[in-house]
C-alpha cells in the first residue's frame, strides 16, 4: 500500500506553535512581574547584549501573528530555532534539564516542534505558504 504525506499535521502544529506563542507572549506582558520591561532588564542584567532580548521577542511576535496563518511558516520556524536553543542553554545552567525545575526541557521540545514544522511545511490553509527555495534558487541560476 503506499502511502501518501499528509499535511492536515503541518496545520495543526502550526496552530499549537502560533497558540504557544501568543500564550507565551501574554504570560511575559501581563502576567509577569513587571511586565516586559522586567523581563528584558532580567536578560540584560544577566549580561546578554540588547540584541538578545530584541532577538527573542521578536521571534516570538513572528511565531504568534504568523504561525496561525501560515505566512512564511516554515522560515518563522527556522528563524525561531535558535532562539529555543538558547532558552535551552539559559535554563540548563541555571536549573538543569528537567522542567520540573524551570529547566531545559521544554524548551526542547519546542526546538523539536519548530524543527518538524520547518520539516513538515506550510500545511493546508497556509496564506502565504514559503516559497520553494530550489526553485527559486533553479530559476536565478538559469540564464536568462
Amino acid at each position: 500500500m503506499q502511502t501518501r504525506p499528509h499535511k492536515l499535521e503541518a496545520l495543526l502544529l502550526r496552530l499549537l506553535l502560533g497558540s504557544l506563542f501568543i500564550a507565551h507572549l501574554y504570560w511575559k506582558i501581563a502576567v509577569l512581574p513587571g511586565g516586559l520591561a522586567a523581563w528584558w532588564g532580567n536578560l540584560t542584567r544577566q549580561g546578554y547584549p540588547a540584541f538578545v532580548p530584541a532577538y527573542v521577542l521578536s521571534a516570538e511576535v513572528a511565531g504568534a501573528l504568523l504561525l496561525i496563518p501560515g505566512v512564511y511558516a516554515r522560515l518563522v520556524a527556522l528563524y525561531a530555532m535558535p532562539m529555543m536553543i538558547g532558552a535551552a542553554q539559559f535554563w540548563l545552567v541555571r536549573k538543569g534539564f528537567y522542567f520540573t525545575g524551570a529547566g531545559a526541557e521544554l524548551p526542547l521540545v519546542w526546538l523539536a516542534l519548530l524543527g518538524l514544522q520547518a520539516l513538515a511545511g506550510d500545511g493546508p490553509a497556509a496564506l502565504v505558504p514559503t516559497p520553494d527555495l530550489r526553485a527559486v534558487l533553479n530559476s536565478v541560476r538559469r540564464p536568462g
